[in-house]
Parts: structure tokens; sequence; C-alpha cells
């Protein structure tokens, strides 16, 4: 699964994203001569493998990833199509608002203004879709005048309530659409479709917004806040593991925020963990939520969802506090499960199959 990281220019997005990866990237100018969009695979932190790999001393631990493309500063009135295309790559978009303030960085805008620049990119990506839009109901149009499909009338039918919806300034990660539309129109990659996370990016002045949660304020659907304070971000990038426990208790924090950024997008994406857990490897496997028993196998090995016989379960919490699946199993907490069972976030799984 891939989320781009896009924000107008001064946000402090290539600081998130070499913050986030652990990488250097180019500085923002270096992005009108790169015909490539940077990109990262990013470990989601999860206590919970850490846990699993105290216990059983693995070889290998390994941690659900997510890939983060650095996507070119979006400019307002003047976002080329060309800017845009890797965005319809991606699955979802942080979006790294400015809240800081910066006499050495002026804002394009003049004034620090985090909802207008909310507002300001929502509006490039709904222009568009708006586009797109106008270019399929033309086509539509002419098919429908040859043809009566009900299949194409309901697509045209769909489209135009979602111009209308676009037109009243509202991206379409907030609009309801069936689940049989939505297939329909997966192919047609609309930019203001995709889940946000809204990264406000605040200044050392506001470290104290960041204790509590740093949520950044109400979401709205398919939409997620984030406080990160970049400069902070980028100075305990710079600490040895050893120092940073020390580093965030000082200012009273209890992880950092790109920690909650990067939680944030797996779940936005739809995204869950289970486990497995052996002398061999302790792993957390990416599904997306709801996903059954049986095809939660498939994501281990191909073979495994094919030759499926039932999964042993166990809920990590019950793990954590019980010990090993011995005493689980005395407790009754081992449970069996078919191939129906809907895997939820944190079970510790075993599968048991033939062939």
């Amino acid at each position: 699964m891939k989320a781009g990281i896009v924000g107008l220019p001064g946000s402090g997005k290539t600081t998130i994203f070499r913050v986030l990866t652990r990488a250097a990237a180019p500085d923002v100018a270096d992005h009108g001569r790169r015909s490539r969009p940077n990109v990262a695979v990013v470990k989601v932190p999860d206590r919970r493998v850490e846990f699993l790999a105290s216990v059983f001393e693995p070889r290998k631990t390994t941690f659900a990833t997510i890939e983060f493309v650095d996507i070119a500063g979006l400019i307002r009135g003047r976002t080329r199509e060309m800017v845009l295309d890797p965005v319809r790559d991606v699955d979802a978009l942080v979006h790294v608002v400015r809240a800081f303030p910066d006499d050495a960085v002026p804002h394009p805008d003049g004034t620090v203004d985090a909802e207008r620049d909310i507002r300001n990119l929502d509006a490039e990506l709904i222009l568009a879709d708006l586009a797109s839009i106008e270019k399929r109901l033309e086509r539509l149009e002419m098919d429908l005048k040859k043809i009566k499909d009900p299949g194409l009338a309901s697509e045209r039918d769909f489209l135009v309530q979602a111009r209308a919806w676009l037109e009243d300034e509202r991206p379409l990660r907030e609009m309801s659409i069936d689940a049989a539309i939505e297939r329909r129109i997966r192919g047609f990659a609309f930019l203001s479709a995709k889940p946000m996370v809204l990264a406000l990016n605040i200044g050392e002045d506001d470290i104290e917004r960041l204790r509590g949660g740093g949520r950044g304020g109400e979401s709205r659907p398919n939409t997620e806040r984030v406080l990160v304070c970049g400069r902070l971000e980028a100075e305990m990038a710079e600490l040895a593991p050893d120092e940073l426990d020390g580093f965030l208790d000082d200012y009273g924090l209890s992880e950092s925020g790109m920690v909650r950024l990067i939680r944030s997008t797996y779940r936005l994406l739809g995204l869950i963990s289970f486990l497995t857990a052996g002398d061999a490897e302790c792993r957390a496997w990416t599904i997306r939520r709801g996903t059954r028993a049986g095809r939660a196998a498939g994501a281990i090995h191909t073979d495994l969802e094919k030759h499926f016989i039932r999964a042993e379960v166990a809920a990590f919490d019950d793990f954590e506090k019980h010990g090993g699946f011995a005493s689980l199993r005395e407790k009754g907490l081992l449970r069996l499960e078919g191939r129906d069972y809907e895997v939820r976030d944190g079970d510790i799984v075993t599968v048991r199959h033939g062939g």
C-alpha cells in the first residue's frame, strides 16, 4: 500500500519525508528537475511484535510496512497534470500543513493559515476530479445514445451526483459511495476520493499541543488529523535509540509524532496486522480490515490459503497477560477458527493446513 506525501511550498513536507524514511531526500528546489518522486518503505511501529520477539528470541523479526512517496510540491492554481499523476498512483494522501511561523521562510500566501491551506490543496484535487468527470460524462452520453446499458446509466447518474458534490467544494472522500459504484469507478483514481491524513506541522512554541495524543482537532469522514513538529522530529531522528526515551520524557511526550503519523496512515488505509510468532520469526502481516482467516492465510503463502484447514487464534492481550501458548490453551483462550473467521487486529495466528 502506498501513501503520497503532499504539501504546499514551505510546509515542511520534505523534512517530514526525511524523518519518516531516515533518508536524504532532495531539497524542495530539486523537485522540478526530478522525473520521479522519492519512494521509501517505512516500518509500522508495533510494540506487540517487539514483545513477541522478547519472548521467543527469534532469528528474524519483521514489522508491517507502508510505502511513502514524496510528491512534488503543489502550487495553488499552477498544479500541472504531470505533478498530479503520481498522486493517482497512491492509496492515501498525507497532507503536510504548515502551522508554524518562520520569518525566514515566508508563506507563499503571505500568512500562516492551516485551514486555508487545507482548503486550497483540496481545491486543486477537486478541480482535477471535475475535469475527469466532465470528460467521462461526454463519452457516456455518446455511448448511451447508441446503446441502452444499465451499468453505463448508473455510472452516469453517479458522476452527475459527484459533480454536484465537487462543485459544492466538498472532496469525494466525504461522499457516501455504494460499493458496486465504487468498484466501477475505481479505475478513475479520483484524487479527492483518497483518504487523507492531515499532518499539521506546528512550531516548537506549540509543543504542549502534542501532549494528550496530538490529534489536531476534529476529523472529517475518511480524514485524520495528526499534530507533528518537524523541527523536533528532525532532532529525534538524530538520536540513538537509547537516548530517545529520555528526550521524549523531557518534553512530556509518550511517543514521537512520526509514530502517530505512521499509525494513522496505516489505520486510514483500512489495514490491520495479525501476528505470527515462533523461534524462526516473529512477524506482523498486513491485511485489510474484515479479511477472513482463509484469505489472511494467503498473505503468508498462497498454499496456506489453498490448503487451509483451520487457524489457532489468540488475542495478543491474552498472550501478554497469561504467557505462552500452553497457558492460553489451558485457560481456553487459544481458539480454533474456520476459514470464515474475521481476523482481528493483534490476533496471533497459527495456520493449520493440509497438502
